[in-house]
């Protein structure tokens, strides 16, 4: 892992990661044990990246960490789920503090159970002069309910006066989005070996360079992280341009 380590190139980070966190249930399984038992050993995961990111001095890390789509689970599943958060968020509170590390959260939230809403609210505050990373949480998400909502505050702007029908560009909708204090991502990783994004950050992804592994979540560890980004330094972020164009510009 120092060798890894050691690869990195400290001045091409990227400021932003996003990550799909995947593969609690199958590990599980493996394990014998019900899904809740590996959604336990995640937060081991959580811990490990959050780390590895603060360390290497990536500015923002945004966790997948419940989307619109997963209350339709098993009941003893999500309630299981919800009182984890409120426990992790607990238990990591002094570490976020201790590491300089501030607590955000994405996503309608208002829709969480009381008491991880007001769990959450606490993390949030107590951290908020933190400014070493931002750890973003993502819970009771998904971008289609985000870019509905952007959509009916932008309208709601127009009915209103507020705003004319020619304002709206690419950054007065970006301006309406639930990240809209934080930059687009640049690299999002999925464990798990599933190839798709489901319905995170679709908006803000649209340059992103994605990552996909097939070690599931609770075995990913800082020795996968920095794969990932190593991964991502080994690439040429075109934009539209081609290599050429690139060339020409330094």
């Amino acid at each position: 892992m120092p060798d890894l380590l050691q690869q990195i190139n400290p001045d091409k980070l990227p400021v932003h990661i996003a990550v799909i966190m995947d593969g609690n249930g199958r590990w599980a399984k493996t394990k014998g044990k019900p899904r809740v038992f590996g959604h336990r050993n995640g937060v081991i995961a959580v811990r490990e990246v959050t780390e590895a990111a603060a360390e290497l001095g990536v500015k923002y890390l945004t966790l997948y960490a419940f989307s619109t789509e997963n209350w339709s689970r098993p009941a003893i599943e999500v309630n299981a789920l919800m009182s984890l958060l409120v426990d992790t968020v607990k238990k990591e509170l002094a570490t976020l503090n201790k590491n300089n590390i501030r607590l955000r959260a994405i996503g309608d939230l208002q829709q969480l159970p009381d008491k991880t809403h007001k769990a959450l609210l606490e993390g949030i505050e107590q951290t908020k002069d933190n400014d070493r990373m931002t750890l973003i949480l993502a819970l009771n998400y998904s971008s289609r309910w985000e870019i509905v909502e952007a959509t009916r505050a932008i309208a709601a702007k127009v009915r209103d006066s507020q705003i004319a029908l020619e304002d709206i560009d690419v950054n007065l909708f970006s301006a309406h989005l639930a990240t809209r204090d934080f930059p687009d991502p640049e690299l999002m990783i999925r464990t798990s070996g599933e190839y798709r994004i489901s319905n995170y950050l679709l908006w803000q992804a649209a340059y992103a360079e994605l990552y996909f592994t097939d070690v599931l979540w609770p075995d990913f560890r800082k020795e996968h992280f920095y794969r990932a980004i190593l991964d991502f330094q080994s690439r040429e972020r075109r934009f539209g341009k081609t290599s050429e164009q690139l060339a020409h510009a330094i």
